[in-house]
């Protein structure tokens, strides 16, 4: 949520810059209902004033005009009551139409439409050549059975897979070796956090209300238990959410946590993008990395935990690039983004696998994240950021598609020989 104040005093400015998001802020809605807010507060508080004055004179008993102060308190009781109800609905208003508001976005983002204006930053590594007809990694997984997408059909619907054998073993051992080397290499904090949520924690970090089409909500049969939730899309709502109604000592940031978790999510067609086999399912695992920073830092801090995703992606040697993604394709929360896209052969395009965003104080704003200024009695809002490090599932199929051999065998990164254990360095038809 952006800085109310930002509205009353710069609104122009706030329109100007979500324009860039091909956002229209009703400009003139929200300084009708910003003047009406004023309006009452006004009011309630000549009342509150007006009725503080007439109850002194209740202490004395024994004054002739006793029951007529009485009466006036009665009749100024009457109107606060009436006046808060209408204040808290213009509120409520406004509260509403700050919800639907997406974050501003930073000056040196590109203005865009869409992920085809988004720009590049650079590529690292060497595309591979084949001399050989390549497979893409649902036909190399299905040679062995390590993918199962019908037996993801039967279980759960289409978009569930079933990985088996060597395949689910690899896929188990990129989660530890990413958490392995951010943890002990980039020292961010391990994390195990719920995989439900109450919908309040969705809100925080700006899923809800507007995404609720997306998310997969649970209904309860607990009727005693009043909240809604639902599974979690990202380990960086549960994260984030670790500060909620906090107030750190300045002293104790930055934090840095990270968590590996399944992510569920309803929505899952984009684009007409390459949707098949790992690359867009309802449910896949990610290994999440979330920093709470100082406002002056979170700048610096978007390069690192950029660097941190992308050191992953180095040492499994898969080539790569970094795009800045423009106003029309960043998130909701979002004040500046960089995507990471693997190289995938069998299509001969980059596919995302990690996206990286700087939120400013737009999450922390709705979970009343602060940090205690040293030496100054001054609570300020801390910066969220997260990035992918990386999407499991998605590495894995990149891993498969580049390091395929002729006879459909998959060479396994040297990185990852350490947690091959009793397998053998390729895969078995």
């Amino acid at each position: 949520m952006l800085d109310p104040n930002l509205f009353r005093f710069n609104i122009k400015y706030v329109s100007q810059m979500l324009k860039k998001r091909n956002f229209v802020l009703d400009i003139n809605l929200i300084s009708k209902l910003e003047k009406q807010r004023k309006i009452l507060q006004v009011k309630i508080e000549e009342l509150q004033i007006k009725k503080k004055n007439k109850s002194k004179c209740l202490i004395k008993k024994d004054s002739v005009d006793f029951n007529c102060f009485k009466d006036q308190i009665k009749k100024i009781n009457d109107k606060l009551s009436s006046l808060k109800k209408k204040l808290i609905n213009i509120k409520k208003d406004i509260k509403n139409i700050y919800e639907t508001i997406p974050n501003i976005p930073l000056d040196d983002v590109p203005y865009g439409k869409n992920y085809q204006d988004n720009k590049e930053i650079k590529k690292w590594g060497k595309i591979p050549f084949y001399n050989f007809s390549i497979k893409n990694h649902v036909e190399l997984g299905s040679l062995n059975n390590g993918i199962d997408l019908e037996s993801g059909v039967i279980l759960s619907g289409s978009k569930f897979v079933v990985m088996r054998g060597l395949i689910a073993y690899l896929h188990r051992i990129l989660i530890q070796f990413m958490l392995d080397l951010h943890v002990f290499y980039h020292n961010y904090e391990e994390v195990y956090v719920p995989y439900i949520v109450k919908n309040k924690t969705l809100y925080g970090t700006g899923q809800l209300p507007k995404f609720s089409g997306d998310i997969f909500h649970i209904e309860s049969i607990n009727y005693h238990d009043k909240n809604q939730y639902s599974l979690i899309p990202t380990a960086e709502v549960p994260l984030t959410n670790i500060v909620y109604n906090k107030i750190i000592q300045e002293d104790k940031l930055p934090i840095k946590l990270v968590a590996h978790s399944p992510c569920f999510r309803s929505e899952v067609g984009s684009y007409g993008k390459y949707n098949k086999g790992l690359i867009r399912t309802h449910q896949f695992d990610k290994v999440e990395l979330v920093q709470l920073v100082r406002p002056e830092d979170s700048l610096k801090t978007l390069e690192i935990i950029t660097q941190h995703a992308e050191k992953v992606l180095k040492l499994l040697k898969l080539p790569y690039r970094k795009m800045l993604l423009c106003t029309g394709d960043m998130g909701f929360a979002s004040s500046k983004t960089y995507d990471l896209e693997v190289w995938f052969p069998s299509k001969k395009k980059y596919y995302e696998v990690s996206s990286c965003s700087n939120m400013s104080d737009f999450q922390s704003r709705r979970i009343k994240a602060r940090y205690k200024k040293t030496n100054k009695n001054k609570n300020i809002f801390i910066h969220t950021l997260n990035g992918s490090g990386l999407a499991v599932g998605r590495t894995l199929a990149a891993i498969m598609e580049n390091y395929q051999l002729e006879n459909g065998n998959i060479k396994i990164p040297k990185i990852l020989n350490p947690y091959m254990k009793r397998f053998s360095y390729e895969s078995k038809k």
